[in-house]
């Protein structure tokens, strides 16, 4: 079975605005349903999506990767997981976003790695979360 890539919001923002080649290349190597998105990331975009004129040039590209990203789900698997990292975090004083903490939490329940360019912040979260950042490939 193919490795599941969970794309975080900032990689999803490359993708979308074309900001790092080396993201786009990297994604296009792989089979479509070997990426996804969190529907916490979607979140996030769609609320990027509610901010911009309706004109902007970004809306088309929000809407056309939502459309052509598999979109997984966030359930009781990941919400164990969100309350594991949470509370491992706060009570190292290391907390993170509650959004990012969301992400990494599915990225662990469906066994996915983790894309994203904020290796430091994530690398907080727990040791069995793979990460790799496709900016640096």
């Amino acid at each position: 079975m193919a490795r599941l890539y969970l794309l975080d919001t900032d990689i999803a923002s490359y993708v979308i605005d074309r900001r790092f080649p080396a993201v786009d290349r990297r994604l296009k190597r792989l089979p479509a349903a070997s990426a996804a998105i969190s529907v916490i990331t979607r979140a996030e975009l769609m609320y990027d999506l509610e901010g911009l004129e309706a004109q902007h040039p970004l809306r088309a590209g929000i809407r056309m990767f939502l459309t052509t990203v598999h979109c997984l789900d966030w359930d009781a698997r990941a919400a164990d997981w969100y309350a594991s990292i949470r509370h491992r975090l706060t009570a190292s004083g290391q907390k993170i976003g509650e959004l990012d903490m969301m992400i990494a939490a599915h990225a662990l329940a469906v066994d996915a790695v983790l894309v994203t360019n904020n290796v430091r912040h994530y690398k907080r979260v727990r040791p069995e979360l793979n990460i790799e950042n496709w900016v640096d490939a």
